[in-house]
């Protein structure tokens, strides 16, 4: 119609804003201050954290790892299982060396450090990551043909399972026709029969 003008009315639209929690709050003053403190730490007193290959006998067969000021840390030494035909697995060593100088140009490593210190190092992705990478690596190395089994590090001492069997007193002690057999190729004398006979010691009888 003409002459009519009509005037459409948008209302504001509302933004409803939230208000941090008093617990966001205090999480966010917590990394302040965690920040803080950190930043005055001189570097002196804090570990670098590097983390990088080290040889110990081969190529690829130990892992430096900066866990003290001072370049200090770990030299975890990396070792493969082989036992089962086919699969190449870690052989781990929670009995790491004492990394010296792992901050400068010549890192070596002299002494143990403790297992507690090998343990809180795993905590560290980055650690993890290199072991894994340097142990497939150690695995393609050692047994090409082998197909590469991950194993995650043990994380306490109740993980760790020593691959080597307990000894007993009879894997101290040679077999007493053993010694015989030898003595008497020794001197050239015949062996008898019975000189063939292996066999574990006889127990000792009980009593005084």
């Amino acid at each position: 119609m003409p002459g009519l003008h009509l005037r459409f009315r948008v209302a504001p639209r509302r933004f409803h804003r939230r208000c941090p929690s008093a617990r966001q709050w205090a999480i966010a003053a917590l990394a302040v201050a965690l920040l803080g403190l950190e930043g005055c730490v001189p570097l002196s007193q804090r570990s670098s954290g590097r983390v990088f290959p080290l040889s110990r006998q081969r190529s690829g067969d130990g892992l430096a790892v900066v866990t003290r000021p001072g370049g200090e840390g770990l030299h975890i030494w990396l070792d493969t299982d082989t036992e089962t035909e086919g699969i190449c697995r870690p052989r781990w060593n929670p009995d790491a060396a004492r990394l010296i100088g792992g901050d400068g140009p010549h890192p070596h490593s002299g002494g143990r450090a403790p297992r507690q210190e090998f343990y809180g190092a795993l905590g560290r992705g980055r650690v993890r990551w290199a072991l894994a990478r340097q142990m497939a690596q150690l695995c393609q190395d050692k047994a090409p043909r082998s197909r590469f089994v991950w194993v995650p590090p043990p994380r306490r001492d109740t993980d760790h399972h020593d691959p080597l069997p307990q000894l007993t007193k009879w894997d101290l002690l040679s077999s007493p026709r053993a010694v015989n057999r030898a003595e008497k190729q020794l001197l050239g004398q015949p062996l008898t029969p019975e000189d063939l006979k292996d066999g574990l010691p006889e127990e000792e009888p009980p009593g005084p």
